[in-house]
């Protein structure tokens, strides 16, 4: 028998290799092309901005001047839609499950990306199933406490809580919230042991315990307390940024005052499902970095001390991971379980 290659010649083998991947390349080229069109033609329809908290809560504030300004930068309506409940895990189950199109999108605290998954069973992974696209602000929490508490700094709290083993409490909005992490982060790096008190009503009825002085500690947001601290109601220990805040300039850092080292701040960013095309991660991306350069937006922020924090996606991304890895080792460390 003849070698089949002598029976058909290379040149007559050529165009039935042709015809075989003619069907393949259209499909291919039919992908590419579309995908790229949709890219391109972004957006075409109007958007969701998810978020999983209440109306009136700090990412709901910020996503609702910041959905009405990509709305004029990108032509099409951004709505916020809440969806409330599970400390954020309904919203960002929701959004993680969405199509990658760029048209639902996922409005959240750190501490919903980066703790939450850590103490809930969830369904989602928040290092595989987001793109970040940009972060929108970062805080430091504040240290405050009831007047009847001495300490007036970090080095003088660490001393009160060594002299009395589980006699110092702090209330906090939760479990696993960004505050009870600052206390757990605190109490591990000095070596202290503290009462934790959380509140299923927020930080509300912690607050409200705290003046009345029913528990004698709370780590919160500056935009929270400061009534309370300008009142004299209660006072300021420290802030837990590296750097003091700006409405608390005589309020020194924690690590500053008796605990170097100990840094734990909060923020708020913008995700999109995983598998969302570059090119519409970038076109938001770019679009929330000219919002926040305004004027009128800086100062929106300020007034909730919220510093503006513009990212690249692949620097939201890395600061997700470190909170990630840095919060579900001091979970796990401080064996912190849901009740």
């Amino acid at each position: 028998m003849k070698n089949i290659k002598s029976t058909f010649p290379s040149a007559m083998l050529a165009p039935l290799r042709s015809r075989r991947l003619l069907p393949l390349a259209a499909a291919l080229c039919s992908l590419l092309c579309a995908t790229g069109t949709g890219a391109q033609s972004y957006p075409s329809k109007p958007i969701r901005l998810i978020h999983g908290f209440a109306s009136g809560s700090a990412i709901d504030v910020f996503s609702r001047p910041l959905a009405q300004r990509l709305t004029a930068e990108l032509g099409q309506q951004v709505v916020v839609d809440i969806r409330p409940g599970a400390t954020g895990t309904i919203a960002n189950d929701l959004v993680a499950k969405s199509a990658p199109d760029g048209y639902t999108l996922l409005a959240a605290p750190g501490s919903a990306m980066a703790a939450t998954p850590h103490l809930f069973k969830v369904t989602y992974n928040s290092m595989r199933d987001f793109a970040p696209v940009h972060q929108i602000s970062d805080f430091s929490y504040v240290l405050v406490a009831h007047p009847a508490v001495p300490a007036k700094n970090a080095r003088e709290l660490i001393s009160m809580a060594k002299a009395r083993p589980g006699y110092l409490t702090y209330g906090s909005t939760g479990i696993g919230s960004g505050f009870h992490l600052a206390g757990e982060l605190f109490c591990a790096m000095a070596g202290v042991q503290m009462l934790h008190v959380p509140y299923r009503g927020g930080g509300t009825a912690a607050i409200t315990d705290l003046v009345g002085g029913r528990v004698d500690l709370m780590w919160d947001s500056l935009a929270v307390v400061k009534p309370q601290l300008q009142a004299g109601r209660l006072h300021a220990i420290g802030v837990t940024g590296t750097r003091r805040a700006s409405a608390l300039p005589n309020v020194a850092t924690i690590a500053e005052s008796g605990l170097p080292g100990y840094e734990i701040v909060g923020w708020h960013g913008i995700f999109a499902p995983a598998g969302t095309p570059r090119e519409i991660v970038d076109r938001l991306s770019n679009s929330i970095g000219k919002i926040l350069a305004a004027q009128d937006i800086r100062e929106l922020w300020n007034t909730q001390a919220m510093e503006i924090f513009p990212s690249t996606p692949e620097q939201f991304a890395t600061r997700l991971r470190f909170d990630y890895d840095r919060y579900g080792k001091l979970i796990r460390d401080a064996g912190i379980k849901l009740q």
